[in-house]
């Protein structure tokens, strides 16, 4: 059970739950009202950003072939895994609209920044929520986007808000080393590249199977560890 402190600990998480939930439903709600010019610039401009984001996250790289490794290898245990035609299939049943897009792309956009992992360590550890209450702004805006489009699937996505930042925010003081420069700011890069696939798709650019490449973002801290002992 959880006690006191963890439940203050893991407010931040419930609060981020919520602004995508209510952003989500604001999004279903006005959905008629946007019109498809309005709806198609609107998908533009959070596409750009997110693209923009990306870039943003991999300026402070450490070393580029630890990240490029640490993809290729990712990519292929997410091929061999069909991690993304598992996230997919969570969503077949409801067959509403674009729901396996909408869950995956917001799950996704939500949850591989740099926010969710500091965010969650520093609220676990300090019991400072400021980072992930500031996401859940960013959250709740981009929420409201996505869901004009792709509808319940992206609502359904703060599920796995609360989920994954309730469990980083719960373990974090096994998790503090990753707020060490040395694994921080490859493990940022890497989600920078997948942020960029995130917009490459809401801009139907190119459609990204994003999802397949998350164990990059597990095996990158093991990766550091290793050259770190050959150094």
């Amino acid at each position: 059970m959880l006690g006191g402190d963890n439940l203050r600990e893991f407010l931040p998480a419930f609060v981020n739950f919520i602004a995508v939930i209510v952003g989500s439903f604001l999004g279903i709600l006005f959905k008629k009202g946007i019109s498809e010019s309005y709806r198609k610039i609107l998908f533009i401009a959070v596409g750009l950003s997110t693209i923009g984001i990306g870039i943003k996250m991999i300026l402070d790289v450490n070393n580029f072939l630890i990240v490029l490794f640490s993809m290729v290898l990712g990519g292929v245990i997410g091929e061999a895994l069909n991690i993304e035609g598992f996230l997919s299939k969570i969503g077949d049943a409801m067959r509403e609209g674009d729901f396996s897009t909408g869950f995956v792309t917001a799950s996704l956009l939500f949850l591989v920044g740099p926010m969710t992992i500091v965010g969650s360590i520093t609220a676990g550890l300090k019991g400072d929520g400021t980072i992930i209450y500031t996401k859940s702004l960013l959250d709740f805006v981009s929420s409201i986007v996505l869901a004009s489009t792709y509808g319940l699937g992206v609502m359904v996505s703060a599920v796995s808000v609360l989920v994954v930042q309730g469990t980083i925010t719960l373990f974090a003081s096994k998790l503090s080393f990753l707020t060490q420069p040395l694994y921080l700011n490859d493990l940022i890069a890497i989600g920078g590249l997948l942020v960029i696939g995130i917009g490459l798709r809401i801009l139907e650019i190119k459609d990204t199977k994003v999802g397949n490449f998350l164990p990059a973002l597990f095996i990158e801290p093991i990766i550091v560890a290793l050259v770190s002992l050959f150094k």
